[in-house]
């Protein structure tokens, strides 16, 4: 399982804050107790206005790197900010993200070829009105990405994909259709990876912590192999740890019981 660690973020009120007052320390821990649960990338949202998200992502990137070696997973909508904070980078980072907007694809994609980037790939396409409520819907706009990056000489074992975690709260059939399309993404392309923001099925809901590592469970089973998370959440390790474990995913349960000694103790 590739964790990416989603807690530097600008929507995030106390991460905004530090943002708006460098608050180095706040971010240099935040990032710190990330990597120090075992975070394969650190996500990176600035999350400000326009007219200063470029120095402030460059701002993060330097107070991180000064933290950390833990590969960047670059979070922006804008070119301009990802092709600066590409070359702000000391490890080869991920982008995250494109979708089926003709406009994404052919700005961010050079740039992603260009420095051999990993890239998280969404089932949606900003070009079009609403968004894709079936597993139909998503795997044709996936069709259209895996054919821009396989044209680009990308390698499907640098893409993952985010089939798109909604509400189960407005949507019951929410979870259903996730695992759907994230068995349908592994059958039809199995070398590729599959992410998502697991707090995304849980939004109105009491108790989302529970929601979201029971979806974690389920989402592994069907083919999941990454996840946008908090990896120092503790519960939710356990259960990916057991899932893994009951699934035979564990040769002699060795990393249940090294994690059970390392980790669970910790709660």
């Amino acid at each position: 399982m590739i964790f990416i660690g989603e807690k530097i973020n600008g929507t995030r009120k106390a991460v905004q804050e530090a943002i708006i007052n460098r608050d180095a320390e706040l971010i240099k821990k935040t990032a710190l107790d990330q990597a120090n649960a075992g975070a394969d990338y650190l996500d990176v949202n600035a999350g400000t206005d326009p007219s200063r998200e470029k120095d402030d992502m460059l701002w993060l990137l330097e107070v991180i790197q000064d933290a950390t070696d833990v590969p960047i997973c670059i979070d922006s909508s804008t070119p301009e900010v990802i092709e600066a904070a590409i070359h702000a980078v000391k490890r080869t980072p991920m982008i995250n993200s494109i979708n089926g907007d003709p406009f994404r694809l052919d700005s961010f994609i050079p740039l992603i070829k260009e420095q051999n980037c990993k890239v998280i790939a969404l089932a949606l396409d900003e070009s079009q009105s609403g968004m894709p409520k079936s597993v139909t819907e998503r795997m044709a706009i996936l069709e259209k990405i895996f054919a821009a990056t396989r044209a680009a000489g990308i390698d499907d074992d640098d893409v993952f994909v985010d089939p798109l975690i909604m509400a189960v709260a407005t949507d019951q059939k929410a979870g259903q259709v996730a695992f759907e399309s994230i068995k349908t993404i592994r059958l039809i392309y199995p070398q590729a990876h599959i992410t998502g923001g697991l707090s995304n099925i849980s939004f109105g809901l009491p108790n989302r912590a529970l929601v979201n590592r029971t979806f974690l469970t389920l989402a592994v089973e069907a083919g999941m192999d990454s996840a946008v998370v908090n990896p120092d959440n503790v519960a939710l390790i356990e259960s990916l740890k057991a899932t893994e474990l009951l699934l035979g995913r564990d040769r002699f349960c060795r990393k249940y019981t090294t994690a059970a000694k390392d980790n669970f103790s910790k709660k």
